[in-house]
């Protein structure tokens, strides 16, 4: 197996994790308040990252830690909103619309980077909102609160994207570090929170105890390390392909495990979103690939 192969396979298994994540939250909310389960989730991630590669991130610049905290604040208004959703809709729901932040990066660039979107994006994004209206919009044509929350966490993941954008083009910033001190900036931040607003406490139950550990482990920081590794093996498309399959897996969980299913309308919406997010993520060039086939001697009709 070519290194290219391994690296998507490995990519793969990550976004099978984030997709599981979702379930996970779901069972360890029983025991958790949000603040308490995000703080939990990340201080086990940090140590043991921070144990891991103890080595490599004891000296470490000031300009490192100063958008690690940054980019620490928008990731933990990202898990917060979307732990939150979770309580109040659907896992798939809360999955599809998860993907939102292919469409929040570009508009939050040309706000505040002035980066022209892509001459594609006008189409993606009507699908886009097509796509969400169908899945969260009921009779009365007001979504659920849980959707527009997970909205919001989208909204603030595409805020962090940008703010590590800008961090990793500066020489001051090691992107590896940068990434396992805003572990610890998210654990800080989610710890204050459960402290002044929540009640803390900890899993009480084998099953949470468990889902809670997986979430912290795997979704946080077994994930890193491979995302650090497997991207140097392979090309961007591969991996905006694969992330697009986090939704599915969301979907899929959620029928097998938590026995959820959409209607037809938000099925559709789903498969609306889902070509949309595929469309933005991955650059197809129809013509040469036509050309190519045509040329080929041994092609079958």
């Amino acid at each position: 197996m070519s290194k290219q192969k391994k690296a998507d396979f490995m990519l793969l298994l990550v976004t099978l994790f984030w997709g599981a994540s979702y379930y996970m939250i779901d069972i360890s909310l029983r025991d958790l308040q949000p603040m308490m389960l995000n703080a939990v989730r990340f201080l086990v991630a940090f140590a043991l990252m921070g144990a891991v590669f103890f080595n490599k991130i004891k000296s470490v610049s000031k300009e490192t830690l100063k958008y690690a905290c940054i980019a620490g604040v928008a990731m933990s208004g990202a898990y917060l909103c979307c732990t939150l959703g979770v309580l109040h809709t659907s896992l798939s729901n809360a999955g599809f619309l998860g993907g939102l932040s292919v469409i929040f990066t570009p508009i939050l660039g040309l706000i505040f980077k002035k980066q022209i979107p892509t001459g594609k994006f006008a189409v993606v994004a009507i699908l886009c909102i097509v796509g969400v209206g169908l899945l969260t919009l009921n009779g009365g044509f007001k979504p659920a609160a849980g959707d527009l929350l997970c909205i919001c966490g989208s909204l603030s993941f595409s805020c962090n994207l940008l703010i590590t954008e800008t961090a990793v083009k500066n020489k001051s910033v090691d992107p590896f570090q940068m990434a396992i001190y805003e572990l610890g900036a998210v654990a800080v931040l989610m710890s204050i929170g459960a402290l002044i607003f929540e009640k803390p406490s900890l899993p009480q139950t084998p099953v949470t105890w468990a889902t809670t550990l997986f979430l912290a482990i795997f979704c946080s920081g077994v994930s890193i390390i491979i995302q650090v590794l497997a991207q140097r093996h392979t090309t961007a498309n591969h991996v905006g392909m694969i992330y697009t399959l986090e939704p599915m897996f969301v979907a899929l969980i959620a029928y097998c495990f938590a026995g959820e299913v959409l209607s037809v309308k938000g099925y559709v919406g789903a498969a609306i979103m889902m070509s949309a997010i595929l469309l933005m993520e991955v650059d197809i060039k129809v013509v040469p690939i036509v050309r190519k086939l045509s040329g080929r001697r041994d092609f079958r009709y």
